[in-house]
C-alpha cells in the first residue's frame, strides 16, 4: 500500500464548495451544534470570511487535506485564557489515523503562534475515537460536566482533556 501524504493548509475562499459539502456528509453525533445544518454555501463563505480575518489572532485554522483531497477541518481557538481544539473528519477517513497526525501537526503550531499555556479538548463521552487522538497526542483527562451536553435526545457527559506546553 503506497504512503498517501496528509497536510494541514491554509483555507481559502475558494474552498467554499467543498466545505459545503463536507459538512453536509460528516457525522455530526458528537459535533458541536454551532455548525449549522444543513450547511450552506454562504455559511461556508462566512466562515472562511471570519477564518481569514482571525488566522494567527485569535485562533490557527486548518484545511486536512488527504492525497490531494479535501476530508476534514481542525482549529485551534483562543476562549478567554483558554485555547479549545476542534476537529471534525468526513466519516470515509475515520479509524485510520488521520484525526490523529492532524492534532499532532496542529498543536506545536497553535502554541508557538498563539503564545498558549494549554490547549483544551471538549469531548461527548461517547466519542471514544476522539479520546484516542486525544491520548495519543499526550492530552491529559481533566474532568468531566455531567448531563452537560443534550444532542438528538441524548444526554451526554462532557470530559474535558488538556495539553499543555510542558507536557506535549
Amino acid at each position: 500500500m503506497k504512503h498517501l501524504k496528509l497536510e494541514l493548509r491554509h483555507w481559502t475562499q475558494a474552498d467554499a464548495m467543498e466545505l459545503t459539502s463536507l459538512c453536509n456528509v460528516v457525522d455530526r453525533r458528537f459535533l458541536s451544534d454551532r455548525l449549522p445544518n444543513p450547511y450552506t454555501e454562504k455559511d461556508a463563505e462566512e466562515w472562511l470570511k471570519t477564518v481569514s480575518e482571525n488566522e494567527a489572532v485569535t485562533g490557527i485554522y486548518r484545511a486536512i487535506v488527504y492525497d490531494r483531497k479535501l476530508i476534514g477541518s481542525i482549529s485551534v481557538e483562543k476562549k478567554d485564557d483558554d485555547a479549545e481544539i476542534g476537529y471534525m473528519l468526513h466519516n470515509d477517513y475515520s479509524n485510520k489515523g488521520i484525526g490523529t497526525e492532524a492534532v499532532k501537526q496542529i498543536c506545536p503550531i497553535a502554541f508557538k503562534v498563539l503564545s498558549l499555556e494549554q490547549i483544551t479538548a471538549n469531548v461527548f463521552q461517547p466519542n471514544i475515537a476522539s479520546i484516542r487522538v486525544l491520548l495519543k497526542n499526550g492530552f491529559k483527562y481533566k474532568s468531566a460536566i455531567p448531563n452537560a451536553v443534550i444532542k438528538d435526545g441524548n444526554v451526554y457527559d462532557l470530559l474535558i482533556y488538556v495539553l499543555t506546553e510542558e507536557t506535549r
